[in-house]
């Protein structure tokens, strides 16, 4: 296993749900981390902590952020992108917009953010990059087209960055979780939000993925709240 001392990691959508307990976590496992926030957050206060505004809507957002990283801790060894939206995009829609945004933030906004990264995971011989997909992106279970294509989009993102970067030491995981208790699931009614996949638990798994020596990296890890079908 890897040892977080020392060690930078970029985390998207770090103010709140997945990323903001992935920031927590990494914090208290010793890493160093570079949050990334769209506007404001209450984030703890460290000195292993920079928190800088990031839109992941804009390419050049991702790499003012890790300009800004790297002048402050001098490397950049992870990333976990976890900004992400769910507005409804119906297969029969025709106003794609609510699709075309979840094009520029889900699947464009992590791979700006990895490209932005690049130089500096492959200086650290141990990058790793971890994108926050979901089961929708191994599945298709609601009337939700867009976000489902959004979330296949981005697994075969994780599968592009390991096959790029492999040489040099980069290591990718696509993280699927099902229904997580985060702002993004609270209006979810289908499902009760008490036996739901805590925030905090996504995150220790997150950790030990980041950990994971490079002879032993998860490609896909699919974490389940409620018993599903054969993936």
């Amino acid at each position: 296993m890897l040892d977080p001392t020392g060690r930078v990691v970029m985390v998207s959508g770090a103010a709140r749900g997945i990323g903001r307990a992935v920031v927590e976590r990494l914090l208290e496992a010793g890493y160093a981390v570079s949050a990334g926030v769209r506007d404001r957050h209450d984030l703890p206060v460290s000195d292993r902590l920079l928190a800088h505004r990031y839109d992941a809507e804009t390419a050049a957002s991702a790499d003012a952020w890790t300009e800004a990283t790297a002048a402050r801790f001098g490397r950049i060894d992870g990333v976990v992108a976890a900004a992400g939206i769910n507005p409804m995009a119906r297969l029969l829609d025709e106003d794609d917009a609510a699709l075309d945004r979840m094009w520029a933030v889900n699947v464009k906004g992590p791979k700006h953010l990895v490209r932005a990264a690049w130089p500096h995971l492959a200086a650290s011989g141990t990058g790793r990059v971890v994108i926050v997909s979901s089961l929708s992106g191994k599945r298709v279970a609601n009337e939700n087209m867009g976000y489902a294509a959004s979330k296949f989009a981005v697994v075969a993102l994780a599968h592009a960055i390991r096959r790029e970067g492999w040489a040099q030491g980069i290591r990718a995981t696509a993280f699927c979780p099902g229904y997580v208790a985060t702002d993004m699931t609270a209006g979810v009614s289908t499902y009760p939000r008490e036996e739901m996949t805590h925030a905090e638990d996504a995150a220790a798994l997150i950790e030990t993925t980041l950990r994971l020596p490079a002879h032993a990296v998860v490609a896909e890890l699919l974490v389940n709240c409620r018993l599903e079908p054969s993936m």
